[in-house]
């Protein structure tokens, strides 16, 4: 059996990465850990969970021994537009909760998984079809924690043999938890606001198009990765990952031409630009090439915009009071 560790197992890709995992590794294996308790029917509360802060190094090393955990799957983090906002809280949260846990991976022999984000990307990116290998020089300070963190991983990789891997995720949709001050909010905010029947006012220009993944497929490539032999992956931690790239104008589209399948009415957007998360939009590519993961581990998206947009408003239309997830 793999016993493993998830940090900030309550938000973004944690609340389904919970599920996936217990689902392959069994419930009992599998703890869900963050800085605050579940609430009743989350997914992290229908097995084991600890409180657990990722800056308390002594705390997180003598949990991966009494637990005899081989996995950390490290998603704790504070996002681009929060990250904006605390940008000294940023660094601080984002470098050293990932340095303890490199520290106790090393300590304990465990693999690791340490996302990175399209965040890494800035405005001297190619904008269409951003490369696997290019120039990293973001504006955000989400972004800085980002390259530092694909850079602390090749370290301690290099100088001390850590399995660890990561994804370059796209802004992340889903139906599961709560946003957590991201730049891509507004595409999860929107299904939301149409499943509920309110109008929407988008902060990004109808036109500002980024690359976006629907979070089954992220959880799925996620898996692949840790599944694949350590022999074929040229860039461990820090592979592109690409899915759609939309437009706010276009997901709007796509909800309006499904309004009837739901039994909703007429979906109303506006949009009103916030400067913040307008200037860290326009500094990153409009898609991203992710040639090498298809080629090193066989990645492929399963979902386009029309299957997401269905799937989306399935699940929202019947849980109208629940929280949306994204990852950039």
């Amino acid at each position: 059996m793999t016993r493993v560790l998830i940090t900030g197992a309550l938000g973004q890709v944690g609340t389904e990465l919970t599920l996936a995992l217990r689902e392959r590794y069994g419930v009992s294996e599998v703890l869900a850990t963050d800085i605050r308790r579940p609430s009743p029917g989350h997914p992290a509360a229908n097995g084991p969970f600890q409180l657990l802060d990722g800056l308390d190094a002594a705390g997180l090393l003598a949990t991966v021994q009494a637990q005899g955990i081989q996995e950390i799957y490290h998603l704790a983090a504070l996002l681009s537009a929060v990250a904006e906002a605390k940008p000294a809280l940023a660094w601080h949260l984002n470098m050293q909760s990932l340095i303890n846990v490199l520290d106790a991976a090393h300590t304990c022999g465990c693999r690791v998984f340490a996302p990175s984000s399209i965040a890494v990307f800035g405005p001297d990116t190619p904008r269409d079809l951003a490369p696997q290998l290019t120039s990293l020089r973001p504006t955000s300070m989400y972004g800085v924690t980002k390259v530092a963190g694909e850079l602390l991983c090749d370290d301690y990789a290099r100088r001390y043999g850590v399995d660890v891997r990561g994804l370059r995720y796209p802004g992340l949709i889903s139906a599961s938890a709560p946003p957590g001050g991201g730049t891509t909010d507004y595409s999860v905010e929107m299904y939301h606001a149409a499943a509920s029947s309110q109008p929407y006012a988008c902060f990004l220009n109808p036109d500002t198009a980024l690359e976006m993944l629907f979070m089954p497929d992220a959880v799925r490539a996620t898996l692949e990765l840790m599944d694949a032999p350590k022999a074929a992956l040229r860039y461990p931690n820090a592979y592109n990952l690409a899915g759609m790239s939309l437009t706010p104008a276009a997901i709007a589209a796509a909800i309006r031409r499904q309004l009837h399948a739901f039994d909703l009415p007429h979906f109303e957007v506006s949009y009103a630009p916030d400067p913040v998360r307008q200037a860290i939009a326009n500094g990153w590519p409009r898609s991203i090439d992710d040639a090498a993961a298809r080629q090193d581990w066989s990645w492929q998206p399963a979902y386009d915009l029309q299957r997401m947009t269905s799937q989306m408003l399935a699940a929202l239309t019947h849980h109208t009071t629940g929280g949306l997830a994204h990852g950039a």
